[in-house]
């Protein structure tokens, strides 16, 4: 576990001189630290004291195995958790997306703040989009979920891609293609766009194609329960939105009964008709080889609370297992 003080601007020299540092854990990677750092800044803006970063390694973080065959549920964040439970950190910053659907006994999700981009991001060789990779073209993710997309998108297109598994950071990931190993990867928007990158996206790919997973582009603010203080000062950075939206997206996961590593794509977002606003919210579900997907959406008034985001997302996994997604997720939650 390491220590260090936030480096953002905004977290050096405001707070009165002798306030407690806020030990705010974190993730090693460049990404996490990004992240981190920007929560940290935040938080110092808030409450007038200096945070400093705890880096905390996870299980997901060592294991060199594949996160289909670890499970994904929970791999980047237990050791975090724990470290609240433990009241070696007093707040932790996660990627939504990882975190299991599950709260767990003790901590509050005090904040999600303003969500990012939600989209993935192709990276190709040459600046190519997806439509113009060549037939057979070698794809790399760690993801099931685009994997069974991008496969199905290829085969609407009458063509066919190899998905291949991969892992590792940013950098790992986008040096398979431009060492050559592979023609394209697939990235989170939002990632890239957080450590400077998104540049280097050679297109955004639209949500009609692939869904993100549910969650994807949020940050979570967790802390413990029995802080209401700190609680109360995170929570104003949480958006009330995105709460909904994601809120939605992941009671669509849960009651799939699907852990993060499943296919599993969702994104709840605004429709507007010109005289009212109401919340879509989609959801898929593959096989990886993108042979049968089930993708369906429902329509209904902006959620003024998490219950009703909750019973818009129960209604769609009603409507999906209806139509046999269960029978196509290659994970399920015991």
């Amino acid at each position: 576990m390491t220590r260090r003080p936030a480096t953002s601007p905004a977290a050096e020299g405001r707070a009165p001189e002798g306030a407690q540092p806020l030990r705010l854990g974190t993730r090693k990677s460049k990404l996490a630290m990004a992240q981190s750092g920007m929560i940290a800044a935040q938080v110092t803006e808030l409450t007038g004291r200096p945070v400093e970063l705890v880096e905390i390694t996870t299980y997901g973080d060592t294991s060199r195995e594949h996160l289909a065959q670890i499970g994904g549920t929970g791999v980047f964040v237990s050791a975090l958790r724990d470290a609240l439970l433990e009241g070696t950190i007093d707040f932790a910053v996660h990627s939504l997306k990882d975190l299991p659907t599950a709260e767990p006994a003790g901590l509050t999700l005090a904040a999600i703040p303003v969500r990012e981009d939600p989209r993935d991001a192709l990276v190709a060789r040459d600046g190519l989009t997806f439509d113009a990779l060549p037939d057979g073209a070698r794809i790399g993710t760690g993801s099931p979920r685009r994997m069974a997309q991008l496969n199905a998108w290829a085969r609407s297109h009458h063509r066919a891609v190899e998905t291949v598994p991969i892992r590792g950071n940013v950098d790992t990931r986008i040096g398979y293609v431009t060492s050559g190993t592979l023609d394209a990867v697939v990235l989170a928007a939002a990632g890239l766009n957080r450590i400077g990158r998104l540049a280097e996206a050679s297109e955004l790919i639209a949500a009609d194609a692939v869904l993100p997973a549910p969650g994807q582009g949020a940050l979570a603010v967790e802390c413990a329960a029995s802080n209401q203080e700190l609680a109360a000062q995170l929570a104003e950075l949480d958006d009330p939105f995105t709460r909904v939206a994601v809120t939605a997206e992941r009671t669509l996961l849960a009651a799939l009964e699907a852990g993060c590593s499943a296919p599993v794509g969702a994104l709840a977002d605004l429709v507007a008709d010109g005289q009212t606003t109401e919340l879509r919210l989609r959801g898929v579900v593959g096989t990886t080889d993108g042979t049968s997907l089930v993708q369906m959406s429902i329509t209904g008034p902006v959620p003024a609370s998490d219950e009703e985001a909750r019973a818009l997302g129960r209604e769609l996994a009603v409507e999906m297992l209806a139509k046999g997604a269960a029978g196509l997720m290659g994970e399920r939650a015991l």
